[in-house]
């Protein structure tokens, strides 16, 4: 190990951006670049991505990057990657069979509908721990096999590449000679058998995937391959890391700690718990491998929300909020519900698109409950910014089913976090401790950790002087249970959202 090499570029390719982070030898960003990235939507639920602009994206910031710090400086990379998008492309080439299908893509739902009506789903979840859906990869693989010509003969052969963003990254990266993806984007294909933490046959079989098309499995943090015949890369720096990006954020709140639950608030939410089996009886929500360090598997526990965020703006909009300038906005959303002392009996369940974890109900559809003379502006946004503490709540709530799960904080993180009102809401519901970062490069840098461990081959605990701070939010007893009584009620009228289309 030479002793100037002290920089990690973390490549995090997201959905909207890609972005490469230099962290130095303390863990601290010296050195960031940015660069948008488009959807398309060529059809109503289709959402694609061409594969040869993600790559063009990551390759110009990773070299930014390079030259920032100085390549003689430059230990290793790290890739953190938006997951379940799936892309195929001819081997001899490299090119794409066709534009990257995103996770937000439903062109698959017919077939997953076909599934579920042939009671496949009880298997796959026992299997893989996901639920039959079209935003994991493996029917959308299917799909891109059987849209170009001769598709599964030519992947039988071993003629096409199938795989996750990582994979196509580090294909990339590597000049074409590495063909490996790492197990946290793996466990989120639907082919991979959670228990033996390799594809599965009857999985493989059942979405028609020859095996030869997919990568070889690795632990998130190990040896991927090296850069080799890039323009403004030099060649030989090692790939260390490879991770989901929901999952690498999991790992910099606190790699991993027990009790240390993670969730992102975003448009939507995300919330993922560390457990250590592979636990796939809790049906309201998804079992994934969390990482691999290179010594310990961690799995993760995750429920999936469609409407936080986007909760708060749908008030917004519906108040005439959304006028003001945007400081003036956010200054309202923090101070407003302190103006009021409660909602009046308002709930406000924002199931706009339907109720994801742990309610999992598509048909559903929103409402405002409790209204009354007495209610102002006031009271309608401090309903719709409890409806986020709340929906996390539910998930928390459906996590004690599994029986390795325990909640000693929740650490939290994303645009609604800023809000300093709710995350107080958040821990008086939750009774726990709510410990907010915020670093916007969360997913880089539990990349970036992942690939330094590899790197120093140190135990997984010395990286804990890089993670970056928390700001705590402590639960006040009194108010906890007090709030019991609200949440209860919220519940209530979530079913009735669920009623509705029965009625």
């Amino acid at each position: 190990m030479a002793a100037e090499k002290e920089i990690i570029i973390a490549l995090d390719e997201g959905t909207t951006n890609a972005k490469a982070v230099a962290l130095d030898s303390e863990g601290k960003v010296v050195a960031k670049f940015s660069r948008p990235l488009t959807i398309q939507t060529p059809r109503e639920g289709w959402v694609e991505q061409s594969g040869e602009a993600l790559i063009a994206a990551s390759l110009d910031v990773l070299a930014q990057a390079v030259k920032a710090v100085g390549a003689h400086r430059v230990a290793a990379l790290a890739v953190s990657n938006q997951r379940e998008t799936a892309i195929g492309w001819y081997r001899s080439s490299g090119r794409p069979l066709g534009p990257a299908i995103t996770w937000q893509c439903s062109r698959t739902a017919d077939f997953c509908r076909t599934l579920r009506e042939q009671g496949r789903e009880a298997q796959i979840k026992a299997i893989t721990g996901l639920p039959v859906a079209p935003l994991f990869s493996a029917s959308k693989m299917r799909w891109l096999l059987e849209n170009v010509p001769n598709g599964t003969q030519l992947a039988e052969k071993g003629e096409i590449c199938l795989g996750t963003i990582d994979s196509w990254l580090l294909w990339n990266l590597s000049g074409g000679t590495a063909f490996r993806c790492d197990v946290s984007n793996a466990s989120r294909t639907q082919l991979l058998n959670l228990a033996s933490g390799q594809w599965d046959a009857d999985m493989l079989t059942l979405f028609g995937i020859p095996p030869r098309a997919l990568p070889e499995i690795c632990p998130s943090s190990s040896p991927f391959g090296v850069t080799k015949g890039l323009e403004k890369i030099p060649d030989g720096i090692p790939i260390l890391a490879m991770i989901g990006d929901s999952h690498a954020a999991l790992f910099a709140h606190g790699l991993g700690a027990k009790g240390c639950v993670k969730a992102t608030y975003g448009t939507g939410s995300s919330v993922m718990a560390p457990v250590m089996s592979a636990q796939c009886d809790v049906n309201a929500l998804a079992t994934t491998v969390a990482w691999h360090d290179g010594e310990t598997q961690i799995y993760g526990l995750e429920g999936n929300i469609p409407h936080t965020g986007d909760a708060v703006a749908w008030m917004v909009d519906s108040t005439g909020l959304s006028e003001m300038p945007e400081a003036q906005l956010a200054h309202e959303l923090n101070t407003l519900p302190a103006t009021v002392g409660s909602t009046l009996g308002v709930y406000f369940v924002p199931a706009l698109t339907g109720l994801g974890a742990p309610w999992w109900d598509e048909n559903a559809r929103g409402l405002i409950q409790g209204l009354s003379r007495g209610v102002k502006r006031a009271h309608l946004v401090r309903a719709a910014l409890e409806s986020i503490a709340y929906q996390i709540a539910d998930v928390v709530q459906a996590m004690h089913q599994h029986s390795d799960f325990r909640l000693t904080a929740l650490m939290v993180d994303g645009g609604p976090t800023k809000n300093d009102w709710l995350m107080q809401y958040q821990a008086d519901l939750l009774g726990c401790p709510v410990m907010r970062s915020d670093v916007p490069e969360l997913s880089a840098i539990g990349a970036a950790l992942l690939a330094r461990k590899a790197w120093l081959k140190v135990e997984t605990d010395q990286l804990r002087r890089y993670l970056p701070e928390h700001i705590s939010f402590q639960p006040n007893p009194e108010r906890h249970g007090r709030l019991q009584k609200r949440w209860h009620e919220w519940q209530q009228a979530v079913e009735r959202t669920r009623w509705q289309r029965l009625a």
